[in-house]
């Protein structure tokens, strides 16, 4: 339940940000593809052809707001399972050092490094026949990431009483590297930017997708840390009295 509160409160930073930074992108990719579409179809196809189910309104409000909601939501309940498995076995440190050493973590191996192989995507960049194609490549490097990283923890808990932990940790980090390396060299690219995309259009969307999801990593790590923090002084205090 913590999990979820932190992740439902953090999903309203998050929604703020991506409300007052990414939408605009949005706003402009949508006007680029109208205005590609306009001159080669003409304004009555346009007009059908941008008809939609749910207004753009409706969108970029309620619907905005509801997917980052559920969507922290459910990661906050994710992350508090994450947490109470680390905790005490493969992290031995104070409740918020822990949060926010595995929310980096997270952050690193399910956005960070999916990210760099297959960035996000305004509207009118991809082909509309490409969309499960691109879908199944985006889940392949979050499986090859998350794959990696699992190894890397193994290989440097196996090398801490060898190395030390200092070469334990380096060793570990050099594995993850070389093992995602591997699988974003052997996987293919996807390259459909439309030539005449405004590149500074394309930077500020991705940039505003980047900081869409580390507000809401770094947000849900220290309030998911301070409120289990608190509950461990509260229990603690219980047991003292």
């Amino acid at each position: 339940m913590r999990g979820m509160l932190a992740g439902l409160f953090a999903s309203l930073f998050a929604f703020g940000f991506a409300k007052v930074y990414g939408e605009p992108q949005v706003d402009r990719a949508i006007a680029f593809e109208e205005q590609v579409s306009h001159a080669a179809a003409g304004a009555a196809e346009v007009h059908e052809h941008a008809h939609e189910i749910v207004s753009r309104e409706v969108q970029a409000t309620i619907g905005l707001l509801t997917g980052v909601v559920v969507y922290g939501t459910a990661l906050g309940g994710l992350f508090a399972f994450a947490f109470a498995f680390v905790n005490g076995r493969l992290v031995r440190m104070t409740p918020r050092a822990t949060a926010v050493l595995l929310a980096a973590a997270g952050f690193l191996a399910l956005y960070i490094v999916p990210y760099l192989k297959y960035p996000a995507s305004p509207p009118s960049v991809g082909l509309p026949e490409t969309i499960g194609y691109r879908t199944q490549l985006y889940f392949a490097m979050i499986v090859f990431s998350l794959v990696a990283l699992a190894i890397a923890i193994g290989a440097g808990r196996q090398l801490f009483a060898k190395l030390g932990p200092w070469n334990a940790s380096l060793a570990g980090a050099a594995t993850y590297v070389g093992l995602v390396g591997l699988a974003a060299y052997v996987l293919p690219p996807i390259n459909e930017v439309p030539a005449a995309f405004p590149a500074d259009l394309l930077w500020h969307f991705r940039i505003a997708a980047l900081g869409t999801q580390a507000i809401l990593w770094t947000a849900l790590a220290l309030i998911f840390g301070a409120l289990i923090e608190r509950g461990s002084e509260s229990r603690g205090a219980l047991a003292r009295g």
